[in-house]
């Protein structure tokens, strides 16, 4: 992609040299409209693993599963705005799919006390983001300690249940042989 990149806005069909020349290009123009973007899905080839597409989309985009015991709230509010770019056979990459819409208000870079603002307000809400995480995360880390110390508990009861059903079927076999 050439030329000054505040002066276009992704379209379908847009083309670029590579993977990484279409994230950074989606990432200034996400900085010009006021977004956070979030690296999405990526597919690779089964055969050599290289990138055939891309998607990437707005930080709020989707939903976030979490824990309903949980006072974390989380800065995913659906919002759809994303852009898909693909390879193509010629080895450049093409913007195949690409919503601008946004569902909620963007950080619009204005005077710079309202940026220092919003930015502030920004980091705080993705600081407090990253802690809910952080917390969710050590709860599944717990209940996933938790459920394998069970496993192998009752794995070795298991395994003393089999032993004795071994030993049982072997003496039943000899007391069978004796009568016969």
């Amino acid at each position: 992609m050439t030329g000054d990149l505040k002066l276009h806005e992704p379209y379908v069909g847009m083309k670029f040299e590579s993977e990484e020349e279409a994230k950074e290009f989606y990432v200034e123009y996400s900085k010009i409209l006021g977004f956070v973007v979030r690296m999405m899905q990526r597919r690779r080839s089964g055969i050599d693993g290289r990138s055939l597409a891309r998607r990437l989309g707005c930080n709020k985009q989707g939903f976030s599963r979490t824990d309903p015991r949980s006072s974390c709230s989380s800065s995913r509010e659906g919002c759809k705005a994303t852009i898909l770019v693909k390879m193509e056979k010629s080895g450049k990459w093409v913007v195949t799919r690409f919503v601008k819409e946004h569902n909620h208000s963007l950080l619009f870079i204005g005077s710079s006390s309202n940026s220092f603002a919003d930015k502030d307000r920004k980091i705080k809400e993705l600081a407090e983001e990253i802690e809910c995480q952080d917390r969710l995360c050590d709860a599944y880390r717990d209940r996933l300690v938790s459920f394998i110390d069970n496993f192998e508990h009752y794995t070795g009861e298991l395994s003393l249940k089999v032993r004795d059903i071994v030993e049982n079927i072997k003496k039943l076999e000899c007391q069978i042989q004796t009568r016969a």
